[in-house]
C-alpha cells in the first residue's frame, strides 16, 4: 500500500499517548531523536521503506469477547451485532504513515474455542504485539485473560512483544458497574505487566487510538533496529562487519495518578 492511499486518520506525526499513564508499563510520549532523525534524511528514509518489517500482531481471547468486532471496527469501520466466530485465525492488513514513512500491521484475529487453539497458535510465533481481550460485562472473561497471555507468551518465540490488555463493550457499562470493571482490569494489566485500554466497538471509542498507539511504538522500535542491527560492508573480496554498539538508556518513570 503507498502513502497516497493512506487516509488522513492513519497519519500520524505525534506521538500516541496511552489510554492513561496510571495504565501502562510503556512509558514512551515521543519519538526517539534516533527515529526522527532517520526519517528527516532523504538517505536513510529510503532505506527504511526498504527494509522495514511489517509489524505482527496476535488478537486473543475467549470466545464471544469481541475480538473480531474491534478489526472490524477498526479495518472497515464497521459494526455487525450479528455474532459469527471465527474459524481457526483470521487476518488484516493495514497501513499507517508515521513520519512520513509507510508502516503497515498485520493483524491477526484468533478463534477463542478450544477445538481451534492449536491452529490459532501455530501463528502467535514472532508476534510483535499481543493483544489480550475481555468483555468488560462479564468478569470470568477478564479472569481467562492471564491463559491467554501465558499461551502468547510461550509460544510467541524469543521476541518479547509488548502486550496489551483491551476491555470491550464499554458502551454496556457505566457508573459504578464500569468503574468496579476498570479497576480489576488494571489490577490484572499490571500483573502481566500490559497496557490497558477501555473499548467500544458499536461505537468505536478507542479503537482508532489504541491501533495508532500499537503502531507509534512499534514504529518506532523497528526504525531504531534497523539502524543498530549488524552491517556487512564487502571491499574487494574481504568482507567486514560492523557492529553497531549503541543502546537505548531506559527512563525510570512513576506513575502517581491511580
Amino acid at each position: 500500500m503507498h502513502c497516497d492511499q493512506v487516509s488522513k486518520d492513519r497519519q500520524i506525526e505525534n506521538f500516541v499517548k496511552p489510554y492513561e499513564m496510571c495504565c501502562t508499563p510503556y512509558y514512551k510520549l515521543d519519538f526517539s531523536e534516533v527515529t526522527r532523525k532517520l526519517c528527516r534524511d532523504k538517505n536513510s528514509r529510503n532505506e527504511i521503506v526498504a527494509n522495514l518489517k511489517v509489524c505482527k500482531i496476535i488478537i486473543v481471547g475467549d470466545v464471544s469477547v469481541g475480538k473480531t468486532s474491534i478489526v472490524n471496527r477498526f479495518c472497515r469501520k464497521m459494526f455487525d451485532s450479528s455474532y459469527k466466530s471465527t474459524i481457526g485465525v483470521d487476518f488484516e492488513m493495514e497501513c499507517f504513515e508515521i513520519l512520513g514513512i509507510p508502516y503497515n500491521l498485520q493483524i491477526w484475529d484468533t478463534a477463542g474455542q478450544e477445538r481451534f487453539k492449536s491452529i490459532a497458535q501455530s501463528y502467535y510465533r514472532n508476534s510483535h504485539v499481543v493483544v489480550v481481550v475481555f468483555d468488560l460485562s462479564k468478569s470470568e472473561t477478564l479472569s481467562n485473560t492471564r491463559k491467554w497471555f501465558l499461551d502468547a507468551m510461550h509460544t510467541c518465540g524469543d521476541m518479547l512483544p509488548y502486550v496489551f490488555l483491551v476491555g470491550t463493550k464499554k458502551d454496556l457499562l457505566g457508573g459504578f458497574a464500569y468503574k468496579n470493571a476498570e479497576l480489576s482490569a488494571v489490577n490484572v494489566a499490571k500483573s502481566i505487566n500490559a497496557e490497558y485500554w477501555p473499548v467500544s466497538s458499536k461505537n468505536g471509542e478507542n479503537i482508532d487510538s489504541l491501533f495508532a498507539r500499537i503502531a507509534v511504538l512499534t514504529f518506532d522500535d523497528c526504525v531504531k533496529n534497523e539502524l543498530l542491527r549488524p552491517r556487512e560492508i564487502y571491499i574487494g573480496s574481504n568482507m567486514i562487519s560492523g557492529k553497531a554498539n549503541r543502546s537505548d538508556s531506559k527512563k525510570n518513570s512513576k506513575c502517581t495518578k491511580c
